[in-house]
C-alpha cells in the first residue's frame, strides 16, 4: 500500500497503538489481586534483663 496517504499511515498507527495500549491495560487491570493470608505472625521480642 505505497499509494496511501502520510495523514492516513499515521491513523492507521495511532489505531494500532490505541488498541494495543486498550488491550494490555485491561489485561493488567483485569488480574484480581493476591489476598493476603489471614493469619498474622506474631513478633517475638527477646527480652534481656542485664544484671550487673
Amino acid at each position: 500500500m505505497p499509494q496511501m496517504m502520510p495523514m492516513e499511515w499515521t491513523l492507521l498507527y495511532i489505531t494500532f497503538m490505541t488498541t494495543f495500549l486498550m488491550f494490555n491495560i485491561m489485561n493488567y487491570f483485569a488480574q484480581s489481586p493476591n489476598k493476603k493470608s489471614k493469619t498474622k505472625k506474631s513478633i517475638e521480642i527477646n527480652k534481656t534483663i542485664w544484671k550487673w
